[in-house]
């Protein structure tokens, strides 16, 4: 659980560092938008290096996550509902991710 809270911080923290530039740009946003951003993107970095893995394979599984958050975001800010197959392959995403990160390890 504290592993899956971890990665879905980790994703929002990035979500947030790159919205708020898309913002700026797309929709005529303040600059100023550029500072929360580059703290988001900041705490995504240190947050990634929270993981207790190997940063190949916490890269590998974040990429799950990811997906599904984003999905979240695409209904809950962009107001698009994900679609059935939006949530089999967010479903699909989770599934590869546990089996990285929870397949038992022999070293």
């Amino acid at each position: 659980m504290k592993t899956a809270l971890l990665f879905m911080l980790t994703a929002l923290a990035e979500i947030i560092g790159c919205y708020l530039p898309w913002l700026w740009l797309r929709k005529q946003g303040s600059p100023w938008l550029l500072v929360p951003a580059a703290a988001s993107l900041a705490l995504f970095a240190w947050l990634l290096t929270l993981h207790p893995t190997a940063t190949g394979r916490v890269y590998a599984a974040y990429g799950g996550v990811y997906v599904c958050v984003a999905l979240l975001w695409l209904w809950l800010v962009d107001s698009v509902k994900p679609s059935r197959w939006d949530l089999l392959g967010g479903g699909l995403c989770l599934l590869g991710m546990a089996v990285i990160m929870f397949a038992p390890r022999s070293n």
